[in-house]
């Protein structure tokens, strides 16, 4: 729907008030605009009273049966916020909602799959049914008893299963309750009705917990959780999350859009402006949070609890005093850290303290979901998992939680070999990379040592630019990216707060590569072919490689054998852009992993050490941090003022002496005969967690090079910017693409790529080439196929 349609019928502009333009949009008739009021209001569950449709659709009954319908159909979460109408006015209950959604599903003989993310935790929650559960009655359903199958009616719960969190503070409302339910209640619960229907509701912690269970199990009753902008929200790891499909309803994005916002230090009511959403729509989804256990409230609220509640009472600890405690608890026992070196909780804990008084921004870590799988897919700890599954579905995990990650992260033994190994290696680097940066004063630009939280990029992409920036600036004075960030995410433009990353999505990609090889005449053999083009022949110039690597537009890069390359890069190009490239020739390709900025003091107590100690030809070798091609790339690039590494790639071995079978990492451990052996391959900007040497030597040099001084981190603003200008000119040359505004702020008015999404459509983050190129003998140019 057109943005600005949508935006008139969330305000219920009448169609006297609407513009000639939006008009426009329904055909000036007033017939089409009165569907898309009611199409609108449904779908995205809207009050019937207070809104326009009631002018439209007379009947309150109908409207919210074709709303409870369409949900329902759907796969929508229940309307909480309309208990009082479904429940009262239709007798609709959650519990009937998805015991009827269950049938339907069943019947349809759809997997358990079908089932949205947050649906299907409500439908856990309240029926019971999980993934094992819902297999079980499907193969009971399909088992046939006189030629006939077992209705799924008969196969799903009758009552709700007993509720896993409830807390005194939510309210409790009377529903339909009708005279025949009332002669089979007890005194005590007809006494709970009474006082219901006398006060209109009341606090579920003043009554008795079991009658109040009771008749909620039969749906004479109902619960809300009461949010107030005052409130503080705190997202523990995520429990009992069902990672299936999402939807993309209104209320299923808006979930994800708060779980990557909220922090515990925003009220409620500036979370709500800060995403410039109504602020009642905030609270309708972290109602929804606090009901499915994925939120909490900070503080609690004190009341005169019924005596069925003691054991509750004596149980609840205040929240705002556990995440002081917390730290303190695990200085007296060493049964979490078993670490040699001096522990870092008794640091944490100290610098936490003085937020009572105000709350300090933090750093940013942004990881993609690349990191998230390698944490989940290895089985590297047991209780690593959930907080995988936080930082994949929330897309943050808070500076509260990393102590129980990195206490998990501890757990994890360097036992993998193989494809494996790399799942070990990034928990090994991500956990030092968490200590390194947490509470270190000399990385935090305001020189005190702030806390850390995780976010994925993936999740604050689904922020519109303006409020992903102020979300950014409100909580974070520096953002960190991980390197090589995966080339199907769009990256985060921000000058503000200050990033040590990629400055736009185009220098995480392919362009970038070919623009490395362009200016400095040095990289291995490459092809850019446009989509759609058919190869009848590989190009002469591959001729003498025996492997080749392929990269398809926004994918990481695979190596296959030249024989077989033909037929899986035409299936390729039938569907995306691709880079071919030169690998190896007979041998398996070496590759060295520089890191900048470059520490060429290593490099000359190197030399001066092997000259005293090693004469002739060995006295002569060359170094990898001064080659040609790295002098040329470093009048463009900022080395100076940001952190990553350049890879190089030699396609025959140069190290075949070497007892180790992994090549060096660090330029100031590789020495070489001649720079003509080695190409530049790419360029990555971030801290390194595939190799725990590349990941200490660029935090090393993050201190040593004090790169996240105020100074610095300016200068490396202006220097991306710059950067940036020259990649997007030469893109221009080739590619015909108009430019569009990119969130990437600041003086000089830096603009990006941006291919402008539209509904239903995947477009790639960067455009693609619409011209084939070649990079060959030291120079680029246009070919035709």
């Amino acid at each position: 729907m057109n943005p600005e349609v949508e935006l008139h019928l969330q305000r219920n502009f009448a169609w006297a008030k609407l513009p000639a333009s939006v008009k426009l949009s329904f055909g000036n008739s007033h017939k089409e605009w009165e569907k898309a009021v009611v199409e609108y209001n449904v779908k995205n569950q809207r009050r019937w009273k207070g809104s326009v449709v009631r002018q439209v659709l007379k009947d309150e009954k109908k409207y919210y049966q074709d709303l409870i319908e369409y949900s329902r159909a759907h796969l929508m979460l229940y309307p909480y916020h309309l208990s009082d109408v479904m429940v009262k006015g239709l007798r609709v209950t959650p519990f009937v909602y998805y015991t009827k959604m269950m049938e339907t599903i069943m019947e349809q003989e759809r997997s358990y799959d079908s089932l949205p993310n947050f649906t299907a935790a409500d439908c856990l929650r309240l029926l019971g049914i999980g993934r094992n559960q819902y297999i079980d009655m499907m193969n009971q359903s399909r088992n046939r008893r006189f030629f006939r199958r077992r209705p799924a009616s008969v196969l799903l719960p009758v009552k709700p299963v007993a509720l896993p969190i409830i807390e005194p503070y939510w309210t409790i409302h009377i529903g339909l309750v009708t005279e025949d339910d009332i002669r089979a209640c007890n005194p005590t619960e007809k006494s709970v009705i009474d006082t219901l229907i006398d006060t209109g509701g009341s606090k579920v912690g003043v009554l008795d917990k079991d009658t109040c269970l009771s008749l909620y199990s039969r749906g004479l009753v109902y619960m809300c959780v009461p949010v107030m902008d005052s409130d503080l929200i705190i997202v523990p790891p995520l429990e009992n999350f069902v990672m299936n499909r999402v939807m993309g309803d209104y209320f299923e994005n808006l979930l994800y859009k708060i779980f990557v916002s909220i922090d515990e230090h925003t009220k409620v009511g500036d979370l709500a402006a800060v995403l410039e959403v109504d602020v009642e729509l905030v609270k309708n989804a972290i109602s929804m949070y606090i009901r499915l256990g994925f939120a909490k409230k900070k503080s609690k609220e004190q009341m005169d609890m019924h005596e069925s509640w003691g054991s509750i009472v004596k149980n609840t600890i205040s929240e705002d005093m556990s995440s002081f405690a917390a730290p303190l608890e695990r200085l007296e026992s060493d049964e979490i850290f078993d670490s040699k070196e001096p522990p870092v909780v008794d640091k944490i804990a100290l610098l936490k303290q003085p937020s009572e008084e105000g709350y300090s921004k933090r750093i940013a870590f942004l990881f993609d979901s690349t990191l998230t799988a390698f944490l989940m897919m290895g089985n590297l700890s047991p209780g690593l998992k959930t907080h995988a599954v936080t930082m994949f579905e929330v897309g943050k995990l808070s500076d509260e939680s990393l102590d129980s990650f990195i206490a998990e992260l501890d757990k994890v033994t360097d036992t993998a070999e193989g494809e494996a190994k790399r799942y070990f290696d990034h928990a090994f680097t991500l956990r030092d990379t968490i200590q390194f940066l947490r509470y270190n004063a000399a990385i935090d630009p305001a020189g005190v040592g702030a806390g850390v939280d995780l976010l994925r990029c993936e999740s604050l992409n689904s922020l519109d630019a303006s409020t992903c920036s102020r979300v950014l600036n409100k909580n974070y004075n520096l953002l960190i990216s991980m390197a090589p960030l995966s080339n199907e995410v769009r990256t985060v433009s921000s000058s503000s707060p200050y990033h040590i990353g990629p400055p736009v999505p185009e220098v995480n990609s392919v362009w970038l590569k070919m623009w490395m090889y362009h200016i400095t005449g040095c990289g291995p053999v490459s092809f850019l072919l446009a989509k759609g083009t058919r190869l009848l022949h590989l190009p002469p110039e591959l001729y003498p490689y025996d492997r080749l690597m392929i990269t398809t537009w926004g994918h990481e890069s695979t190596i296959v054998n030249t024989s077989n390359v033909l037929m899986a890069l035409n299936e390729a190009l039938s569907h995306s852009a691709v880079l071919l490239q030169a690998y190896s020739k007979r041998n398996e390709a070496e590759i060295v992993y520089v890191t900048f900025p470059f520490d060429k003091s290593d490099v000359n107590n190197t030399e001066n050490v092997e000259g005293d100690n090693v004469e002739g030809e060995e006295s002569k070798k060359l170094d990898l941090v001064d080659h040609p091609a790295l002098v040329k790339l470093s009048s463009c690039v900022d080395f100076d003022h940001s952190c990553g590494y350049v890879t190089f790639i030699s396609s025959s071995k140069q190290f075949s002496e070497r007892q180790d079978e992994s090549p060096p990492i660090c330029s100031t451990n590789v020495h070489i005969d001649s720079f003509d052996d080695w190409k530049l391959l790419d360029m990555y900007f971030g801290v390194p967690l595939f190799s725990s040497e590349v990941n200490k030597h660029t935090c090393d040099l993050l201190l040593s090079r004090k790169l996240c001084t105020e100074k610095s981190l300016i200068a490396l603003t202006d220097s991306h910017r710059q950067l940036v200008l020259y990649l997007l000119d030469f893109i221009s040359e080739y590619q015909l693409v108009p430019l569009a505004e990119d969130d990437y702020s600041g003086p000089g008015e830096v603009k990006s790529f941006v291919c402008q999404q539209m509904p239903g459509i995947n477009l790639p983050p960067v455009p693609y080439p619409t011209r084939n190129l070649m990079f060959s003998t030291n120079s680029l140019t246009e070919i035709t196929v």
